[in-house]
C-alpha cells in the first residue's frame, strides 16, 4: 500500500499533516504523537519579531468547533531557529514553517533567513492584515496576494505554499492569482470570520470581538472550495478544515487535494493526527486501494 504524495519535487511518506498554529512546532504533542509518523509537521506562524498577540479572553466554544482570536503570537524568527528547528530536526518528517508578517518586508525577513536551513518548505500565511493597505489581508485582494507571492517567490530557496482565505468573494480568483505568481502550492481553508456574544453578560466572547472560526462545522465550505480550486489551478492543494477522522480526509483528496492538514480536533483529540493517518490506511484496505493517488481527485 502506496500513502507517499509528492508536492513540488518533495515527497511525504504519506498526505497528513498538523495546520499551522494547533501543534505548535510538535514539542507540546511529543508524548502523544509519534512525530515520525506524520507526513509534515506545520508550525506555529513565524514573525520576523516577537509578537504578544491580542488580548484575552481570545478563545471561544462555539457549535461545531471554536472561535480563536490569539493574534499569532509568537517569539519570532530567532526562538525559532535556536529552539524549535533543532526539536523537529530530530524526526522523521518534514519540516513546513508557517510565515507571517505586517509587510512584506517583514514576510521577506523570515524567508531569507530561513534560506539556508533545513526547512523544506514554506507556507505563508496571507491572512495577516497589511498594515500599509488599512489592515486589509494579504489574501482578501488578488492584487496583494499576486504582489507578496511573486516578491516571496524571487528571495525564497524552498518551494512556497500560499495559505489562502476563505473570507472572500470568489475563492478561485486567489488560487489562481497565487499560480500566476508562481507559488508552487497552495493550502485552503484558513479560518472562516466568525462572532459570539455571551447574552447573560452583554459581553462579546472575544476581546477581539471577532476571530476565526474552525471545527468540523467548517468542513462543507473548506471541501467546497478545495474542490473549486482543484478545477481552476493546476499547482497541489493542500486540504484543511474540519477534519476529525480519516474518512473526512479521504473527502478532501477525493476533492482535489493532494494532502490534507489536521487543526481544531487536535485540542480535542491530542492523538487526531495518527488517528487519521490510520483511518486512511484503514480505508485503502477496506476498498483494496494500493496507490493513495488512485483517488486524489477523483471527482475531477
Amino acid at each position: 500500500m502506496n500513502t507517499k504524495v509528492e508536492i513540488a519535487g518533495i515527497t511525504f511518506q504519506n498526505p497528513v499533516m498538523t495546520a499551522s498554529g494547533t501543534f505548535g512546532s510538535g514539542m507540546e504533542y511529543g508524548e502523544f504523537v509519534d512525530l515520525n509518523r506524520l507526513g509534515a509537521v506545520v508550525t506555529k506562524g513565524v514573525a520576523s519579531t516577537p509578537w504578544p498577540g491580542n488580548d484575552v479572553p481570545r478563545i471561544a466554544e462555539v457549535y461545531g468547533g471554536m472561535l480563536n482570536a490569539i493574534g499569532l503570537q509568537n517569539p519570532g524568527i530567532s526562538v525559532f531557529l535556536e529552539r524549535d528547528l533543532p526539536f523537529l530536526e530530530q524526526y522523521d518528517t518534514k519540516v513546513i514553517v508557517n510565515v507571517c508578517g505586517k509587510t512584506i518586508e517583514e514576510y521577506l525577513d523570515v524567508v531569507e533567513k530561513l534560506g539556508d536551513s533545513s526547512v523544506d518548505m514554506l507556507e505563508i500565511n496571507v491572512s495577516c492584515p497589511n498594515v500599509k493597505e488599512g489592515a486589509i489581508a494579504f489574501g482578501q485582494n488578488a492584487d496583494s496576494l499576486y504582489e507578496i507571492t511573486s516578491r516571496i517567490k524571487k528571495v525564497a530557496k524552498q518551494p512556497v505554499i500560499m495559505k489562502l482565505s476563505p473570507n472572500v468573494t470568489d475563492i478561485t480568483e486567489m488560487a489562481r492569482a497565487a499560480e500566476a505568481a508562481g507559488s508552487d502550492a497552495i493550502s485552503l481553508i484558513n479560518t472562516i470570520t466568525g462572532m459570539k456574544i455571551d447574552i447573560h453578560r452583554r459581553k462579546f466572547a472575544l476581546a477581539n470581538k471577532t476571530g476565526g472560526m474552525s471545527g468540523p462545522a467548517i468542513k462543507p465550505v473548506a471541501v467546497r472550495m478545495v474542490y473549486q480550486c482543484a478545477e481552476a489551478v493546476k499547482i497541489p492543494i493542500i486540504g484543511m478544515g474540519g477534519i476529525r477522522d480519516g474518512e473526512d480526509a479521504i473527502e478532501f483528496l477525493m476533492a482535489g487535494a493532494t494532502a490534507v492538514s489536521v487543526g481544531a480536533m487536535n485540542f480535542a483529540n491530542p492523538y487526531a493526527t495518527t488517528d487519521v493517518i490510520d483511518g486512511i490506511e484503514a480505508y485503502m484496505k477496506q476498498y483494496g486501494i494500493e496507490d493513495i493517488r488512485e483517488i486524489i481527485g477523483c471527482m475531477h
